[in-house]
């Protein structure tokens, strides 16, 4: 094995591929990718945001340990990602699209003065080496497809807005993507000047380019991640069609959790708490993933056509999921499958995966299994001092293995978010949850208040909280336990590696004599 193609959606729903059971939207290209690897049927992520979801994929670490806790927070300069590790192979991690990365302040102080031993690579962009960055309108990572889309004549304040993310009015005026009444609209943009076509002909590019030598690339898309704007003919491809129900039972709403009764107040929930809203954005949404999928395909010809595609492994996932007025919210954040269950489609090209070729694995994966699986795959250190995820790759080969774990696990930071207010909490309160799932239980523990429980085996969509019923305190206090024993467990000593540790092991440095009679 020689490439890593690593592949991410920005707020993907798993139950939205045909693959993973779909009976609406069909998704070619990644039923394809299914068929040839394994799809984990429960790949969970670390957080249901964005930024703290891709700096676990990229660490290996949990929220809780690698500190990037909600978009716009850092990591420490002390946390190492995958491109890092590669770096210290002697390889490059390559970048085309998103990452969400915010360089800390000691970073930027390092860099500016010369200080630190890493690249500027490293130090800036989380370890990526920059092929195009594009984060929407984030203030890092625009200009790359700005400048692109000036060169093919889309003028404008903001290009990205007024011509990818709007579409016009019949009389020539421009329709905001922020507003979701737009929906239906196409976007100003011809498709193949749109953000996904523009991310997948880098990768193209790059693949093409680089079929002599090793390669890794993160290929990232930020769609179908809000403004739900896709271009011409995606936009109302499914405006006619069946769409999936909503989940929704508002009789158990009466015993409502504090924390999302005050997410209730946010924008996107107050909008998406109306059905007729969810209906008119669901289409856009399905479209922007039919598309992904119809340049996917695009991506995997030119595996092909270039010989690669026996020599790369491929992983395909999304950073979280998206309500889309199931329970009447809006964008992601909480604790439901919805948002935290996403896509993970594994091909290891290997002949010592050939036996789980097309199959569906139900065990437990989850986001910080990515890094320890593909260093794994390329036969690297193992990182055992740092990394808290589990490769995949015994599962992906059929080898048995009998201490695989039976729950995951996530966390939420709402500090930032309106919600705080709402429930009065000071700003240095602990905004917190944490999620621990279990094949039949969903224990979500909140910082300064009561838990939630569902029982999935018999409300699998999660409507019925028993987080206050006394009939089911044992349950809590077990799933309790676990989430501490989880918590305990995470990695703080990270500045030696396990090699470090055994060579101290009983062994006082020459001339020292302690105890001795």
């Amino acid at each position: 094995m020689q490439n890593i193609l690593f592949i991410m959606c920005d707020q993907l729903r798993a139950d939205y591929l045909s693959c993973y059971g779909s009976a609406w939207l069909h998704t070619p290209h990644m039923d394809a990718l299914a068929a040839r690897g394994v799809t984990f049927t429960q790949a969970y992520v670390q957080s249901g945001v964005c930024g703290p979801s891709r700096m676990s994929f990229y660490s290996g670490r949990y929220p809780s340990s690698h500190g990037a806790t909600w978009n716009f927070i850092p990591m420490p300069m002390s946390e190492v990602t995958l491109g890092d590790y590669l770096a210290q192979a002697g390889r490059s991690l390559h970048l085309a699209g998103k990452t969400h990365f915010e360089p800390s302040a000691e970073a930027l102080t390092a860099w500016r003065t010369g200080a630190a031993s890493r690249s500027a690579e490293s130090l800036l962009q989380g370890g990526f080496e920059v092929i195009c960055r594009h984060e929407g309108d984030l203030p890092t990572g625009k200009e790359d497809y700005r400048r692109y889309l000036e060169s093919v004549g889309y003028s404008g304040d903001d290009p990205w807005l007024e011509h990818a993310n709007s579409g016009r009015h019949p009389d020539g005026s421009c329709a905001s993507g922020w507003e979701m009444r737009h929906a239906h609209l196409a976007a100003h943009i011809a498709e193949p000047h749109s953000e996904t076509a523009y991310v997948s002909n880098a990768a193209i590019d790059f693949i093409t380019s680089h079929q002599d030598e090793p390669w890794a690339l993160h290929l990232s898309y930020i769609k179908p991640h809000w403004p739900y704007m896709a271009p011409a003919p995606y936009h109302d491809m499914y405006r006619r069609v069946e769409q999936p129900p909503i989940r929704r039972n508002r009789a158990a709403e009466a015993n409502e959790h504090p924390v999302l009764a005050a997410y209730r107040s946010h924008d996107e929930c107050r909008s998406f708490e109306r059905e007729e809203v969810a209906r008119h954005v669901r289409p856009a949404y399905m479209g922007l993933i039919r598309q992904i999928d119809d340049h996917l395909g695009r991506v995997m010809e030119a595996l092909e056509k270039t010989g690669q595609m026996d020599r790369t492994l491929i992983v395909f996932t999304s950073d979280h999921g998206d309500f889309l007025g199931d329970y009447g919210f809006g964008e992601k954040e909480l604790f439901h499958d919805v948002v935290q269950r996403v896509p993970l489609i594994v091909v290891d090209p290997s002949p010592g995966a050939d036996a789980t070729r097309g199959t569906r694995e139900d065990r437990f994966a989850a986001a910080v299994d990515v890094v320890p699986t593909l260093l794994d795959a390329l036969g690297l250190p193992a990182q055992s001092h740092r990394l808290e995820g589990r490769s995949l790759l015994p599962l992906l080969r059929g080898e048995t293995v009998d201490d695989w774990r039976d729950c995951v696990f996530s966390e939420l930071d709402y500090a930032t978010r309106r919600a705080r207010h709402v429930l009065k909490r000071s700003r240095d309160a602990d905004c917190r949850g944490w999620m621990v799932r279990t094949a039949d239980w969903k224990l979500v523990f909140w910082s300064g208040y009561r838990p939630q429980l569902f029982h999935l085996a018999g409300d699998p969509e999660e409507f019925f909280d028993l987080g206050d019923d006394p009939a089911f305190e044992q349950v809590r206090r077990s799933l309790s336990a676990r989430l501490l024993a989880h918590q305990l467990s995470l990695k703080r000593r990270i500045a030696v590696d396990l090699d470090r540790i055994e060579a101290m092991t009983d062994n006082l440095p020459p001339g020292i004599h302690i105890g001795r009679w």
